[in-house]
């Protein structure tokens, strides 16, 4: 005969079992019993599920729905998105990197710097984005970037030199659960949907003044003015980890 017992799986043993009691009535009281078991598979020592018991069982569920979720993690819904360029999906520090083309987005502004909130064309973007962080550059047109591609600071306020967003007071909440598409849409909303106030260390992120690009920009009819990327010294490839 044939010895088939390597293909089977994980063999569990039952250790305990709970029955649960209720009264019959309107508003029920619940009565929980626990049971060990023997070798055979008996329930014996039959005795109230104490506190202690309880919260084990308690601490057991949690751990697992933790351990669900993570596995969950910046997994794609269904095809991956043309647009992600890279993902680690590590549930305590993954990130994703991915491009935008060029578009027209809402923008909102701080009163100080006297710039109408309303639409404008954004360049094409690269980011990079932790559970916690964002970094973004901006790219010289719409391809697909490759390891090679030349970054260009992102036209932006709120941004430091190395591509780091302050997003302030921004309460950013991204779940261990999130798909990798909910990761990078949260995001871009989190980015755009937060006012811009200032330079970050006084760095100029343009070739020129920033308040007025966007003054010129906002609610009007214009293509981003490419010439005003600044190069950032750095390819892609820098920024995998």
């Amino acid at each position: 005969m044939k010895n088939i017992t390597q293909a089977f799986g994980t063999l569990y043993h039952p250790t305990n079992a709970l029955v649960f009691y209720q009264t019959d009535e309107r508003n029920r009281e619940t009565y929980v019993e626990h049971f060990d078991m023997d070798k055979n598979g008996n329930p014996i020592n039959a005795h109230p599920l104490t506190e202690y018991e309880a919260n084990t069982l308690i601490k057991a569920f949690s751990t697992q729905t933790k351990k669900e979720k993570s596995q969950e993690f910046l997994k794609p819904k269904g095809i991956l998105p043309t647009t992600i360029l890279h993902i680690n999906p590590n549930a305590e520090n993954g990130y994703v990197m991915w491009y935008t083309k060029s578009m027209k987005r809402q923008m909102f502004f701080t009163e100080n710097l006297e710039i109408p909130n309303g639409m404008a064309e954004i360049p094409a973007m690269l980011w990079l984005a932790t559970q916690r962080s964002l970094k973004i550059f901006a790219l010289a047109n719409n391809r697909r970037p490759t390891e090679k591609t030349t970054l260009y600071y992102a036209p932006f306020f709120n941004v430091y030199e190395n591509g780091n967003v302050c997003m302030g007071t921004v309460d950013v909440n991204i779940q261990k659960s999130a798909s990798v598409e909910e990761f990078t849409e949260k995001w871009e909303d989190y980015f755009f949907n937060s006012y811009f106030s200032h330079l970050m260390n006084e760095h100029n992120p343009i070739n020129g003044n920033c308040v007025n690009l966007w003054k010129g920009l906002i609610n009007a009819d214009k293509n981003f003015p490419k010439e005003t990327l600044k190069k950032a010294n750095k390819i892609l490839k820098a920024l995998l980890k």
